[in-house]
């Protein structure tokens, strides 16, 4: 075999330049290499034979000789230079469908899809940068503590590839490499619904101001009791809404008893003060919560939360003003199990909701704490924190007998991706596990976010003001309800 030096020798030879021809070799897809050998095996010693006749051949035929000598002397090197060089079928598409196209579809909350080559080729450079700054995909765990099975961000592998597939002209390659369709539900991001519950009337929101917070309350009529499997929100206007938040209040509540039905009413429309007071208070099981960047809700094999039967669903909604007046009429997608789960889902949360806070002005690093004992054995399944515009760290620990603290969760928070965080292992924890969660505020200038970081900041529903709020899930017996949780049981009894 003659030496890639030799290689060298013959580009000089000809008067052409080794570099360009090789990275045009090593740009060539397998089928085309594969029919350069064929072409060898033919004319390999007309060629040969021609060579000294060099002088009478065009520019056209020395590239080709050339070509040719580099397939058939350095095989190796040819096909080694291919696989570095990623293509968008065979090797980015891959990553784009696995932790991409959840939001870069069309109807999603990306402004952009990323489902095609011909979507994906003008935003290529934006793309690795994006990916490289790990501003996109949108993950906000510290990698201080746990392992989160809905992990969207990329590792060093796929970086590496989106950036060289950019750095080499971010070809398209064969389409016949493509990996299989993901088949996305349309429409939703969960498997297609068994059953979509939509808001019998919708909400009008103005322009400007303030807007309270909207409920609409909607019978079930459920003859049976259902268990969800996966559940999703979708507004119609979804860069209108804050935040929604969907109760279960079964048929034995008293809940906003005398609140109309089917129609959207505040607190203040209720003008009843004991109403008014259930409207911002409630014991109710939580079916789901919606808010900017978070995703729908899809339990584990053998896990499902539960609507009783003759259930009514609450809709609470926030909705912020943004200049554009427009009107919501948010649907709910459920998708159901048949028989009984292993395990119910319950939503519970660590909640400052009692302290005015407040955070003074400029301050950028203020602490708020709250912990709470379980007051029975759970799986512990994720965790989905919420704080406002001025949030900046949340942390979910458990604080042990002896003092020490263990890290579950640490977040770099981001008002505009509220994410859940599912983990990949279910931790089980005892009855008496003291959890706590902790939460950071940027009050300062350095905050993008931060509406005015002159003024003190109270606790209050409105973007402006705060909140803190640690919601995480646990699977217990299919038979414990959110009532029967509570209930403390003495060590040993079942």
């Amino acid at each position: 075999m003659i030496s890639k030096d030799s290689v060298a020798t013959v580009a000089q030879i000809i008067s052409l330049d080794k570099s360009v021809l090789t990275k045009w070799v090593t740009s060539l897809p397998p089928p085309t290499l594969e029919l350069l050998f064929s072409v060898i095996n033919v004319v390999r010693g007309t060629w040969v034979a021609g060579y000294g006749l060099r002088n009478n051949y065009g520019m056209v035929a020395r590239s080709i000789f050339l070509l040719l000598t580099l397939v058939l002397l350095c095989p190796g090197e040819a096909n080694e230079g291919h696989q570095l060089r990623p293509t968008f079928y065979r090797d980015v598409l891959p990553v784009l469908e696995q932790h991409c196209q959840l939001c870069h579809r069309s109807g999603e909350i990306a402004p952009f899809p990323l489902v095609t080559y011909q979507d994906a080729r003008p935003w290529a450079r934006l793309i690795a940068e994006s990916v490289s700054a790990r501003t996109m995909p949108p993950w906000f765990a510290d990698t201080c503590c746990g392992h989160f099975s809905n992990d969207l961000s990329l590792n060093q592998q796929e970086l590496t590839t989106i950036a060289n597939w950019v750095g080499s002209g971010a070809p398209p390659g064969n389409p016949q490499d493509a990996p299989p369709d993901p088949h996305w539900t349309k429409g939703w991001n969960i498997p297609p619904p068994d059953l979509v519950v939509k808001m019998p009337r919708a909400v009008n929101i103005p322009a400007a101001g303030e807007v309270e917070y909207s409920y609409e309350i909607v019978p079930t009529n459920f003859p049976d009791g259902k268990w969800i499997q996966a559940s999703e929100l979708r507004p119609s206007a979804r860069d209108h809404v804050h935040h929604a938040v969907v109760y279960v209040r079964p048929p034995e509540s008293s809940w906003l008893r005398d609140a109309p039905v089917g129609v959207p009413f505040t607190a203040s429309t209720l003008h009843d003060p004991h109403l008014m007071h259930e409207a911002h208070s409630t014991t109710s099981d939580l079916l789901l919560v919606y808010a900017p960047g978070s995703s729908p809700e899809n339990w584990p094999t053998g896990t499902a939360k539960y609507i009783p039967a003759h259930s009514d669903l609450v809709f609470q909604l926030h909705y912020t003003t943004n200049g554009h007046a427009t009107e919501d009429q948010t649907s709910l997608g459920l998708v159901f199990i048949k028989g009984e789960p292993k395990q119910r889902v319950l939503t519970l949360q660590l909640a400052n909701d009692h302290d005015i806070i407040p955070i003074p002005p400029n301050t950028d690093n203020y602490r708020v704490e709250v912990e709470g004992t379980l007051p029975n054995n759970c799986l512990l399944l994720g965790f989905f924190p919420h704080m406002h515009l001025r949030g900046k760290r949340f942390e979910y620990d458990i604080v042990h007998d002896d003092g020490t603290q263990e890290t579950l969760l640490r977040v770099n928070y981001h008002f505009y991706w509220q994410l859940s965080y599912r983990l990949t292992v279910p931790r089980m924890l005892a009855g008496g596990t003291k959890l706590r969660a902790i939460a950071w505020y940027d009050n300062s200038r350095r905050n993008a976010h931060n509406p005015n970081p002159d003024a003190a900041v109270q606790w209050g529903d409105q973007t402006y003001n705060e909140m803190m709020v640690g919601f995480f899930d646990i699977a217990v017996s299919p038979a414990i309800g959110k009532e029967q949780f509570f209930v403390r049981r003495l060590a040993g009894e079942k």
